[in-house]
């Protein structure tokens, strides 16, 4: 099939798709008698896994590891384990926008209950000291294992 039907199938636009393939996650694009070039069908579904991997937060070069040399060449164990590296690396990113989170809630606590009289620069000055004391203590806090197989199984 030509790029402009690719496209439109994929939703990507051709010029992606010629990155993909000098990119080398797509492989052996052939060239008509013409010049242009001419898919294989199962090129709308490695478009689909790179694209899907990249929302998951893949790299490129990650998704070059995982992607099979072709439709019958899957390595088992290296998409496993990739995955997996991939679903601790997203555990690890919530855990971090979770404190993050919590972390700006208090500070719009503090400046939304600021004490009567104090001005804002010491309102500040508190604030920044009592953060400084949470994350020392969250540093120095004793590590809890992490459930890494709950819910599953």
């Amino acid at each position: 099939m030509k790029i402009g039907e690719l496209a439109k199938l994929s939703g990507l636009a051709p010029s992606r798709i010629r990155f993909y393939e000098a990119s080398g996650l797509i492989h052996s694009v052939a060239r008509k008698a013409n010049g242009y070039r001419d898919y294989a069908p199962e090129t709308v579904w490695v478009l689909e896994l790179i694209t899907g991997a990249q929302r998951a937060g893949f790299s490129l070069e990650e998704i070059r590891h995982l992607l099979p040399l072709g439709a019958d060449n899957w390595q088992h164990d290296q998409l496993l384990a990739g995955l997996t590296r991939k679903v601790i690396e997203i555990e690890a990113l919530q855990a971090r926008l979770k404190r993050d989170r919590a972390q700006l809630l208090l500070v719009i606590e503090s400046i939304e209950n600021k004490p009567e009289g104090v001005q804002c620069a010491d309102n500040a000055q508190q604030l920044l000291k009592r953060l400084r004391q949470e994350k020392q203590e969250t540093a120095n806090a004793p590590k809890r294992p992490s459930g890494g197989s709950k819910g599953r199984g």
